[in-house]
Order: structure tokens, then sequence, then C-alpha cells
């Protein structure tokens, strides 16, 4: 939902134009929201540290792991320098893939909080503390990226394309790390499919159109003022004059070309 709240609070307090298309994108975002929810996975369940080191360790999720890592490494020390002012996607891409670890880490220091006040040692647990920093430094990272952007480009377009990309990398990770799709059934996974497209397709009409002065007032005008396509005439036997400008209308001869 913090695609349609972005635009909508950004179009109130920056004066930034939402017009009919970015509403629509608006409410087509939120039905998408919704259909995901509604189809959303269950987590898996994984109840202490021991057993989410386990699932840190599995080979799938440390190869994962690793190509987040380099990928991430690329964009910052290399393409960020050179590209990042004048392209959105550089910086957003970095706060999504730092985005992966954020949301494992939260899931990890969520079951030591609850250890925690079970009376079970997770602070001399060794994974406790290597969330903890791997937390603090991707948040940091992230609301650097993130700040960087909304310096740079607008508001109205930087949320919704994080979002997509969040998420992306959100499922991903899910899905590797805590494989929370395998109990799915296939109505839950077109599902949401289908919602996370429906929320793809309501950023779309979100940015892609944000310059045109579209409202249910004009609509009808705008709708009328196109220009009609140019037809094209299949007449085997039209005179096309041919104009040269250099020579004075009186003088000028007349070229005439029959087309067959």
């Amino acid at each position: 939902f913090c695609v349609p709240c972005s635009a909508i609070l950004s179009s109130y307090l920056l004066g930034e134009r939402l017009n009919l298309l970015g509403k629509l994108g608006c409410l087509l975002s939120l039905v998408g929201s919704t259909v995901m929810v509604i189809h959303a996975p269950e987590d898996e369940e994984v109840t202490t540290l021991e057993e989410m080191t386990s699932k840190l360790k599995e080979p799938g999720f440390l190869a994962y792991a690793a190509i987040l890592l380099a990928l991430c490494f690329l964009l910052i020390f290399y393409l960020a320098p050179r590209y990042g002012q004048s392209n959105i996607l550089i910086y957003l891409t970095i706060c999504s893939v730092i985005g992966a670890f954020s949301v494992s880490s939260v899931k990890g220091l969520g079951i030591a909080i609850k250890g925690f006040f079970a009376g079970q040692p997770v602070l001399q647990h060794p994974l406790t503390w290597i969330l903890v920093i791997t937390l603090v430094a991707s948040i940091t990272t992230q609301i650097n990226y993130l700040n960087k952007s909304l310096d740079i480009f607008n508001t109205s377009l930087v949320f919704p394309i994080y979002y997509v990309l969040f998420t992306t990398i959100v499922i991903t990770t899910s899905i590797i790390l805590f494989k929370e799709w395998v109990t799915m059934t296939v109505v839950d996974i077109i599902g949401t499919v289908c919602g996370f497209l429906t929320i793809i397709l309501g950023v779309f009409l979100l940015h892609a159109f944000k310059d045109m002065d579209v409202s249910l007032g004009n609509l009808p005008q705008v709708l009328q003022n196109e220009q009609p396509a140019p037809v094209t005439r299949d007449d085997k036997n039209i005179l096309i004059e041919v104009d040269n400008s250099s020579i004075t209308p009186e003088d000028k001869p007349k070229v005439f070309m029959l087309c067959t």
C-alpha cells in the first residue's frame, strides 16, 4: 500500500501532479496488494536460532546471497558513481538488493526476541549479533541510497519503482530461504502472481503517463482532439507535383510523375 499512499501524499503535500491514469494506477496497486495478501503463502515454522542457522547455511541460499552481494558491490562501486545521477534504477536496485538481507535479518531477530522472553540464551548465540550487524548495515545503506534517489528524481516515480523491485527481491528471498511456496496450492500461486502483475500494471500507469493532462473533466476533449491517422491512398493514377523552391513561381517548371 506504500505506492498509492506515496503518490497521493506527494500530490497533496509536494504539489506533484496525479492525473486520472495515475489515480487508476493507485487503484490497481491497491487491488493487486489485496489479492497478494489473500493468497500469500504461510511462513514455514522456524522457532529457534538453530533452525534459522541451518536455513542460512543451505547451499541454495548461500549461492543466492553471494550473487546479491556481488551485484550490490558492482552497483555501489562501479555503476553508481558513473550513472547514479542519471539512471533511477541504479540507486533503487541497490536499496532493493540490500532489502533481501534486511528482511532475513528481521525474521531472525524476531525469532531471537521470542527466545529471549522465553528464557533462552539467545544473547550468547553468535547468530543474534550477526543479524543485528547485518540489519544495521543494510538499513543504513537503504536509507542512504533511497534519500539520494529522492533528492534527484520525482517522488511519485521513485516509490513505485522501488516497491516493484523490493517486492520482487523479497519474494525471491522467501522462496529460497524459507521455502514458503512449497505448500501453496495452484490457486494461491496463480492468485499471488496475478496480484503482483496487477501491481506492476498499476505502477506503470502511475508513472508512465504522469505528464499527460488527463482528468474526468477533459477526457472527452482529449479523445476528440486526437489527430486522425493519415489515410493511405491507393490510386495508381495520382499526379504528384514536384516543387522547386529555388525558382520563381512564374518560371517554375511543372514536373509530373505518373505512379504505376
